[in-house]
This record gives C-alpha cells, sequence and structure tokens, in this order.
C-alpha cells in the first residue's frame, strides 16, 4: 500500500474505532460506582409489600451528617446477619440535581456496598405518611420490616450503632416466634 492510501486507511480506521475506543471510559465509571437506581414511592411500597425477608430501609442524604454518620454500623450490622436472610436498602433523599452521580461518587467513597435507590419524589406530604404515618420528614429515619410476622418499627431519628444489632435481633425474634 502506498503512503497516501496508508493514511487514508489509518484515518477511516481511527473514526471508526473512535466511539468503541471512548466507550470504556464511560463503562469503567459506572462499573467502579454503585448504580443508583431511582425508584418512586409506589415502588418503594411495592418493594416493602412483596419483601419475604426480614428488611431494613433507611431514609438519609448525603448533606445529612447523621445519615452518613450511622449508615456504616447500619452496613456492617446487617451484614452479620445476611445468612438470617436480613436486608439493608438505602433510600436516598438528595435533590435532583445530585442523581446519581454525586450520589453514587458519595457511596463509593464511603464504601457503601447495599442497594441504594434515589426516591423520586418532591413532596414530603405524599410520601412520608406512605413509609409511616407518623414520619416528619426529617432524616435519618429507618424503617424495620418482618412481613412473615408482621414486624413493623419506625425510627423517626439517627439510631446509635448499640440500638441497630438489638432491634435486629427483636425482628428476628418475631421471625423465629413465628416459625414455631
Amino acid at each position: 500500500m502506498n503512503r497516501p492510501m496508508r493514511i487514508v486507511f489509518t484515518l477511516l480506521l481511527a473514526a471508526a474505532l473512535a466511539p468503541a475506543l471512548a466507550q470504556p471510559a464511560i463503562n469503567q465509571r459506572a462499573v467502579n460506582q454503585p448504580a443508583i437506581k431511582k425508584i418512586r414511592i409506589t415502588d418503594l411500597e411495592q418493594t416493602i409489600a412483596q419483601s419475604d425477608h426480614p428488611l431494613i430501609v433507611n431514609f438519609w442524604a448525603t448533606f445529612c451528617g447523621p445519615c452518613c454518620k450511622e449508615i456504616p454500623y447500619f452496613q456492617s450490622t446487617a451484614a452479620q446477619y445476611k445468612d438470617q436472610q436480613v436486608e439493608l436498602i438505602l433510600v436516598s433523599l438528595d435533590l435532583p440535581d445530585d442523581y446519581p452521580a454525586k450520589i453514587a461518587a458519595f457511596a463509593k467513597e464511603r464504601g457503601y456496598t447495599v442497594p441504594i435507590f434515589w426516591l423520586d419524589e418532591t413532596n414530603a406530604d405524599y410520601f412520608c405518611p406512605k413509609v409511616d404515618p407518623r414520619w416528619s420528614g426529617g432524616i435519618p429515619c429507618s424503617l424495620f420490616i418482618n412481613n412473615k410476622t408482621h414486624y413493623r418499627r419506625f425510627f423517626d431519628r439517627q439510631l446509635t450503632e448499640g440500638q441497630v444489632e438489638p432491634e435486629i435481633k427483636e425482628m428476628l425474634a418475631s421471625s423465629t416466634a413465628a416459625a414455631r
């Protein structure tokens, strides 16, 4: 192949491969950051209603200091009970501009490994009572639920590290009692 033809071939090849070569950088970013799924309150209600195992739903935001303080011990304590099917999910109440990039980067930086959802709702008067009628809208807050035993307990405040495990044990004890 003569020199002008090689130059044309190289340019055509580069142009054809450019989109494919640029793609891995985008995919790599997605792989390195936790996936944040956008949900509506009706989706969350359905997830809670259909849960067949003990579930903890923690409402939080990246700008909430007490939220960020409690998530690590919620995560580590729930992990200790994974063999008993305890699941922790985080529901972010961050602003729309923070979805998904800021939330994902924040979660990755702090080592959050549990499922994270972003609640795509703006009217707290609508969504708060659907979670619990006593919810003032403040965060952090948590819902412990076990549908098999009709166990449901809502906390409209931050929990201390020492309060999380006893609550999980109580939720599981109701499972044990129901199984007998």
